[in-house]
């Protein structure tokens, strides 16, 4: 009974094991092996910077409803077509860890360099999260509708600079954007702090026709569509990509591409808190109004196949003639920073998504930023975790351990019941059952509390793939990059030997199948933990390293008790 109990345990642990492992493969752009991938085609913007016609936010795509006028300064004629294609100027507005490009057509934040991570593709280069690039639509855009001519992300603007840098002493920056109709004068002004990836928008709305108006305005993220990662019980959210919403109510509300696409979609429509966000690994994006302001949530298909956007809509109230309305909202762009997104707004942090395992994972990666403090070394602080977590497990593993050498103590005696018994099922069994009552052994000593483990084994998993402060850190020598698998195979290596190591000290399942199939199983892990974060392959060789040591002293105290170990 206990060799098939340890074999159960076992493939739990190797089906962890491959569920994390085609998930991790899933993030790095590789098919999946486990489950099909559907993709949605992202679509290809001719003409660079030429805006595609768009409709109302939070509408049924019918049409264009948005129109812009000719003749104005940044039109040109597109060959081939009767209309013309408006361009804006690009502006540039930076600090010490942003430089945002945003466009006077629509005042449309259309670039955003993370001037502090670098580029996934080269790590020379750094980070482009927004970007409206050939290929690739992923921008942040407001505007007004409720009003005739109201300025919208189709209206061109007028700025009184071109570029507003963050200088040295200054602690904000702004650039600022007006536009102006027969009803409305608009203004947007962008303001970047130091050090800060917020964003801050206010909109001056001036009423200068000669009727009261009450315009809505709207703020929504757009971008290219992406196949939304395949969930399971273990792989888990920790890779979605895709919009969010968050209200007090109903918190944290996850929206698949494909959910829209069926017009499937459950989030909550109306609130006076929260925020929307487009969430991918390590970065995310996230417009937040102003507290206690009326909203309407939307998440839609946008005008080009492929293109989808989420937002909010919020109402001005009414401007008497002369009058003016003024609203505040923050624009997030940048990593997915726990501590300053919780600052931001409630529940911005839930973007990095632990899954199930939530309430483990998140004092988990509380210790680690903190061990983090003390050693300044992500690497090092992996290292400490792993300590501490082996501590805090230490008399439930020597209770395995202890259980695994008075097995491995009885194991002759095991397979020569299984010799005695080879024909008779039932007579083995009780024979086993005996055997146990007399040598005193629980069948699942060995296995419980081994099995305890594999939730904080899937959490500290999360906890490396989904910390961006993982990105690019290094430990020593040649890991450069925790968040990365190690290059050289060496941290893979030394693991491999550890695991065999470990093997050899646990007792041999008297049937000689599953001790092959448990021989097969380490060579299988070793090779996939080639292709696993050296961060996480880190832990588990300094975990295999406490429990070879643990399982030796233990090994020591029973032969002085009278167990023969060798």
């Amino acid at each position: 009974m206990m060799d098939t109990q340890r074999l159960v345990l076992w493939v739990i642990f190797s089906m962890s094991i491959l569920f994390l492992w085609d998930s991790w493969q899933k993030h790095n752009g590789k098919p999946s092996l486990l489950f099909s991938n559907p993709s949605t085609s992202a679509a290809k913007l001719a003409n660079g910077n030429a805006v595609p016609v768009s409709n109302q936010p939070g509408q049924t795509l019918v049409g264009n409803t948005n129109t812009v006028t000719p003749g104005a300064v940044g039109v040109t004629t597109t060959p081939n077509t009767a209309a013309p294609v408006i361009r804006g100027e690009v502006l540039t507005l930076s600090n010490d860890v942003l430089k945002l490009n945003i466009n006077t057509l629509g005042a449309v934040l259309e670039r955003a360099e993370l001037l502090k991570h670098k580029s996934t593709q080269d790590p020379t280069k750094t980070l482009v999260l927004l970007d409206n690039s050939a290929g690739k639509v992923y921008v942040a855009e407001t505007g007004l509708f409720g009003v005739e001519g109201a300025p919208n992300h189709l209206s061109l603007f007028n700025a009184t600079q071109n570029n507003a840098q963050l200088a040295a002493g200054q602690q904000t920056v702004s650039l600022t954007l007006t536009a102006e109709t027969a009803n409305l004068r608009v203004s947007k002004i962008f303001t970047l702090k130091r050090g800060s990836y917020a964003i801050d928008l206010k909109t001056i709305v001036e009423n200068i026709s000669t009727q009261s108006v009450s315009p809505m305005l709207y703020m929504h993220l757009k971008r290219h569509g992406e196949s939304a990662s395949q969930a399971s019980f273990f792989a888990g959210p920790a890779v979605f990509t895709g919009p969010a919403v968050y209200t007090d109510s109903e918190k944290f509300q996850k929206i698949s591409f494909s959910d829209i696409d069926k017009d499937k979609a459950k989030f909550t429509k109306t609130a006076d808190n929260g925020w929307v966000a487009l969430v991918q690994h390590y970065f995310v994006s996230a417009w937040v109004p102003a507290a206690k302001v009326a909203r309407e949530y939307y998440a839609e298909k946008a005008a080009v196949p492929g293109e989808y956007r989420v937002g909010i809509k919020t109402p001005l109230g009414s401007i008497a003639p002369g009058a003016k309305s003024e609203n505040d909202s923050l624009l997030w762009v940048g990593p997915q920073d726990q501590n300053a997104l919780a600052e931001i707004a409630p529940g911005l942090d839930l973007v990095v998504d632990y899954g199930f395992l939530t309430l483990l994972a998140k004092p988990m990666f509380h210790l680690l930023t903190w061990l983090h403090a003390l050693t300044g070394n992500w690497g090092w602080a992996i290292v400490l975790l792993t300590v501490i977590i082996k501590a805090i497990f230490y008399f439930p593993m020597a209770s395995s351990y202890k259980s695994m050498a008075k097995m491995k103590q009885v194991t002759p005696k095991m397979m020569a019941l299984r010799e005695k018994y080879a024909d008779d099922r039932m007579k083995l069994n009780q024979a086993m059952m005996e055997l146990y009552k007399t040598e005193k052994l629980n069948p699942l000593g060995g296995c419980l509390p081994v099995l305890i483990t594999i939730p904080v084994f899937l959490a500290l998993y999360w906890v490396l793939l989904g910390s961006v402060e993982m990105r690019y850190a290094p430990w020593i020598g040649w890991v450069k990059d925790l968040a990365s698998p190690d290059h050289l195979y060496i941290l893979p290596i030394i693991l491999a030997a550890t695991m065999w190591a470990q093997y050899k000290l646990n007792p041999v399942p008297p049937d000689p199948m599953q001790a092959r199939v448990l021989m097969i199983m380490q060579g299988v892990f070793a090779v996939m933990f080639l292709f696993f974060p050296a961060g996480l392959v880190l832990y588990y060789i300094v975990n295999n390293i406490l429990s070879i040591a643990q399982q030796k002293f233990i090994y020591i105290q029973l032969e002085k008790q009278g167990y023969s170990m060798r």
